[in-house]
């Protein structure tokens, strides 16, 4: 099936608003541990998440990690507003950032990173080497690199399916959005040929469940 690229940001207010309320623990979760089994000797430094959104999985590394400093970066600032709210409540400000920027963004290019983080941004991106190049710019040496994405199913049936599967009583915008982005994302091997083209060779491309992929390895 061709990719049909989907909106790269999520500005709407009520956009924002269904996301923030909405229960990704579980996939934002075994993001968290699929860092974790990967890199099982870090434990500290600074790390920027790409595509932060409303920051619930910045959050929760926060959490996993707390000898951690985060920058999250979005280029939604209606996202942004609700992820600065719940660091706050979590009393978290002192050691996460968030900032409105859109990749590239030079800026980042010097803050040498030890832990490069993402998730579910991939799909937004037309231009998806944006994305490869900021991690390769931003990172220290030998730093950290985890990307957790979907991954394009084969026919929409197949994405309606997944839809059905994992989404059948979420809310309607959540339900638009979901089955768009199984549209968006990339397959396994556009991305691998994404990382051959970034001079990424080191990073790896695993298959984490039905609709997830995960992108790991040093930079």
């Amino acid at each position: 099936m061709q990719r049909i690229p989907e909106p790269e940001l999520m500005a709407d207010p009520a956009q924002a608003q269904a996301y923030a309320e909405a229960d990704f623990s579980a996939p934002h979760d075994a993001f968290v541990a699929h860092f974790a089994a990967r890199f099982s000797n870090f434990k500290t430094g600074r790390v920027l998440d790409l595509g932060c959104g409303a920051a619930d999985v910045t959050l929760r590394f926060a959490r996993a990690y707390p000898d951690t400093e985060i920058v999250g970066v979005d280029g939604a600032e209606a996202m942004l507003a609700l992820g600065r709210a719940a660091i706050a409540r979590a009393n978290c400000a002192e050691r996460i950032t968030l900032c409105c920027t859109c990749l590239p963004d030079s800026k980042l290019e010097y803050q040498a990173f030890d832990a490069i983080i993402s998730n579910s941004l991939l799909h937004h991106l037309s231009t998806p080497d944006v994305l490869w190049q900021t991690i390769r710019h931003a990172a220290k040496p030998n730093a950290r690199v985890c990307v957790m994405d979907l991954m394009r199913p084969h026919s929409r049936e197949e994405a309606a399916r997944l839809l059905a599967l994992h989404a059948a009583d979420a809310p309607e915008i959540l339900r638009r959005d979901f089955f768009n982005s199984l549209l968006a994302a990339y397959e396994i091997e556009e991305v691998r040929a994404q990382l051959r083209a970034a001079t990424l060779p080191q990073c790896q491309v695993d298959l984490v469940s039905d609709r997830h992929m995960l992108i790991f390895g040093r930079c």
